[in-house]
């Protein structure tokens, strides 16, 4: 148990409680830095523990996700209950443009788990002189974790981050070599200006969405979202890649999917699929340079199963930059 700042996803947490079996006020990694009790007081957060949570998960397994309230005043139960049925469904309900940043920034700092960053060890004896191309990547904030900046670093990207409703024409005037699509809360039909924005981007430059990135990419190409019954949450997910045949034990978040009937087969190629209920976990465009995932591979679960697919982006970006060099070269001639 502790709290460090190190291992912060954001600028703030953003759960408004915690539900736990146990609860202990010591820090006992030696990478803490705080105890939990005192980072969730410093926050605002209400804990409620010694609940049976393992009955509270097969509760809404049998039920499917449930508004509900915690509560640390005394207010009487009717009351409570009141306030949870009138909380709105999740269904329909656009957070994204709640939790983005303000306004844009820099990001620079590295991943601070790893000794040999990745793109090291992956450069030929050419290019591990130090004078390897760097890729300026624009990074879209749905609500995004920053170990997907870092990993981004680590992967020889310079980051810049944007508000949400940043424009497509705005994010082209930047010049990125690659534009990323982040996680974030909420229904992503609603979001018609993140969808909008993706339209806008494609064949323009490459595109690599995560989780909520993933689904606005399916609605931008077409596609339908849905609602899962309870949807994916933790770590420990088998999905298998199915352009490799691997399965990658993934970190997953969220309550809403991409239905891959809904998208085109002659234009969009389904590249992941979660081993539990069959649901799609990753696709690619089969001319433009675009994919996504829907699980976190920042996550580190397996623990570095899926880090490849930050080596796939910047590989995109790099054949990318090639080809409108040969396309340049091509018109001169």
């Amino acid at each position: 148990m502790g709290a460090n700042s190190e291992d912060d996803e954001s600028s703030r947490p953003h759960i408004e409680s915690l539900i736990v079996r146990e609860f202990s006020s010591v820090a006992s990694n030696w990478r803490s830095s705080e105890t939990v009790e005192n980072y969730l007081v410093r926050n605002n957060i209400p804990v409620l523990w010694d609940v049976d949570t393992r009955a509270l998960v097969l509760h809404i397994r049998k039920l499917g996700a449930l508004r509900g309230v915690v509560s640390t005043d005394g207010t009487p139960a009717e009351k409570l209950l009141a306030e949870a049925r009138a909380l709105p469904s999740m269904t329909g309900l656009e957070l994204a443009s709640r939790v983005t940043c303000e306004k844009q920034y820099g990001w620079e700092k590295g991943s601070i788990e790893l000794t040999v960053p990745p793109w090291q060890e992956a450069l030929s004896e050419s290019e591990s002189d130090g004078k390897s191309p760097k890729f300026r990547v624009v990074a879209y904030d749905f609500g995004i974790k920053q170990n997907i900046l870092r990993l981004l670093i680590d992967h020889r990207c310079e980051v810049l981050v944007v508000p949400a409703k940043t424009s497509a024409e705005d994010v082209l005037a930047l010049k990125p070599d690659g534009v990323f699509l982040s996680n974030g809360p909420g229904d992503p039909e609603p979001a018609t200006y993140a969808i909008e924005m993706i339209r806008n981007l494609l064949g323009r430059v490459p595109v690599f969405g995560i989780c909520l990135g993933h689904q606005l990419c399916g609605l931008a190409l077409g596609g339908k979202t849905f609602k899962l019954r309870f949807g994916h949450h933790g770590s420990n997910h088998p999905v298998k890649n199915l352009l490799t045949g691997q399965v990658e034990i993934t970190a997953q978040n969220h309550g809403f999917c991409v239905d891959p009937d809904s998208l085109s087969s002659s234009d969009v190629e389904v590249t992941h699929l979660n081993l539990n209920d069959h649901t799609n976990e990753g696709f690619r465009h089969r001319s433009l340079p675009l994919f996504s995932v829907q699980y976190h591979p920042e996550a580190s679960p397996g623990p570095h199963d899926s880090h490849y697919l930050f080596k796939q982006f910047t590989d995109t970006m790099k054949n990318w930059q090639a080809s409108g060099a040969s396309r340049r070269g091509q018109a001169k001639a």
